[in-house]
C-alpha cells in the first residue's frame, strides 16, 4: 500500500533527494513450537519518506514500534521483505548484495552505546583507518593524514589518534564513533539514539556537533530516538510509529505546536519541558504477533470509536502533515486534552 508523502524542500534551493521509501515493509518468521506454524510479525509494516541533503528525518516512538528495524534496513544491513527503497537515486531492493556493496559508502550507522561500538583492542587511528583500508585506494601516509583531519573535525586532537578508545570519555567516544562513519564521506547518516547512553550534560555537546556537521557536510540524517526533547533540537521533519506503522508524519513546526494523532498527543504529553495536557493511556502496547484489528492505537486511544476498531486509518494530508486518523481534523483547534465526547482527560502520566 502506497501513502502520499510531504517534500520539505526550500523553494530557494532546491536539495538534492538523498534516500526515498516507498511502503517499505519488515516481516519475520517467529517459531511458536513443535508442530505449529511459524508466526508472522510485522516489524515495519509500509512506511514511505522523502529525505533530502542537510534535513534530519527524526523517527520516535516506544520501544517496540519498528524504529530500530527501519534504521537497519536504511542502513543496508537488512532487506525490506516488501516495498522499495532508493539510495542516493539508485533502487536498493533490485541489486544483488555485491551490488549493494558499492552503495555502502553512501550511507553509514552511528550505534548507541559508544562503549560497545569501538574495538577495545584497536587505536583509535587504526579504527578510523579501517573504512579507508576496505574500500578506498589510499597508501598508509594518506589514510593517516585523513584520520587525523577527520579527528580534528569533530573536535579531538589528532595526536588522539594513537589513543585506545578506553582512555576517553562517553562523549568522545561517540564523537570518535561520528567520525569513523564519516571517513568514507557518505550522504546519508543513520544515527540510532546516538545520545541516549551520554549524561545529559553531554548529549548537547554531541548534538550540536551533528548539527555542524550537517551544514558543514550537507548531510542527511535518519535520526531514531524515544526522546522528544533530543528531536526538538535536531529535526526538520518527524516520523511518529507505533506498532511498526507510521501514524503522524510532517515538518516538526507542525507537530510539536499541534499534534494530531492521539499516540502523538500522548508522547509530547509525556515529555517534560514541552507544556503539554497530560494524557492518559490505558493498558499495554499490544503484542506485534496480534495486532488490534482496525487502527493499530484504538486499543490505548482515549478517543477511540467503533470505526476505529473496525476500519484502518490510512495515512492523509492533514493540515500540511499526514495522519493516519479517522477523526484527526477534530484537534485542528489545538484541544488536544479534550476527549471525543468534549470531556477533560484525566491528568496521568503517558508511558
Amino acid at each position: 500500500m502506497s501513502h502520499p508523502e510531504i517534500l520539505s524542500i526550500d523553494p530557494k534551493r532546491p536539495r538534492e533527494i538523498v534516500a526515498r521509501a516507498r511502503d517499505l515493509q519488515r516481516v519475520y518468521s517467529v517459531r511458536r513450537g513443535f508442530l505449529r506454524e511459524p508466526a508472522k510479525l510485522q516489524a515495519v509494516g509500509g512506511v514511505s519518506f522523502t529525505l533530502e541533503a542537510g534535513r534530519t528525518l527524526a523517527v520516535v516512538g516506544e520501544s517496540g514500534c519498528g524504529k530500530s528495524t527501519l534504521a537497519r534496513m536504511v542502513a543496508l544491513i537488512e532487506p525490506p521483505t516488501a516495498g522499495r527503497f532508493e539510495l542516493d537515486g539508485v533502487d536498493v531492493t533490485t541489486m544483488t548484495p555485491a551490488q549493494q556493496h558499492q552503495l555502502r559508502r553512501t550511507v553509514q550507522l552511528v550505534f548507541q552505546n559508544p562503549y560497545g561500538s569501538l574495538n577495545p583492542r584497536k587505536k583509535v587511528g587504526e579504527i578510523l583507518a579501517a573504512p579507508l583500508e576496505i574500500n578506498m585506494p589510499f597508501d598508509k601516509p594518506e589514510r593517516q593524514r585523513r584520520v587525523r583531519e577527520m579527528l580534528s573535525q569533530v573536535g579531538l586532537r589528532p595526536e588522539y589518534a594513537e589513543r585506545y578508545p578506553h582512555m576517553f570519555s562517553g562523549g568522545q567516544r561517540q564523537r570518535i564513533a561520528i567520525a569513523r562513519a564519516l571517513m568514507l564521506s557518505p550522504k546519508l547518516v543513520v544515527a540510532d539514539e546516538p545520545v541516549s547512553a551520554l549524561d545529559v550534560s553531554i548529549q548537547a555537546q554531541v548534538l550540536n556537533l551533528l548539527v555542524d556537521l550537517q551544514a558543514e557536510l550537507g548531510l542527511a540524517y535518519l535520526f531514531i530516538s524515544h526522546d522528544l526533547g533530543v528531536v526538538r533540537h535536531i529535526a526538520h521533519d518527524v516520523l511518529v510509529m507505533y506498532l511498526g506503522h507510521a501514524v503522524e508524519q510532517g515538518p516538526k513546526a507542525r507537530l510539536f505546536a499541534r499534534p494530531l494523532h492521539p499516540y502523538t498527543q500522548a508522547l509530547l504529553a509525556s515529555t517534560p519541558g514541552l507544556n503539554q495536557q497530560r494524557i492518559v493511556l490505558k493498558g499495554e502496547l499490544p503484542s506485534p504477533l496480534d495486532p488490534p484489528s482496525g487502527c493499530v492505537f484504538n486499543t490505548r486511544c482515549p478517543h477511540a470509536e467503533e470505526r476505529c476498531r473496525a476500519e484502518r486509518p490510512l495515512l492523509r494530508s492533514v493540515d500540511e502533515r499526514l495522519v493516519a486518523c479517522h477523526f484527526a481534523e477534530r484537534f485542528l483547534d489545538g484541544a488536544t486534552g479534550v476527549s471525543a465526547n468534549n470531556v477533560p482527560l484525566a491528568s496521568a502520566s503517558a508511558p
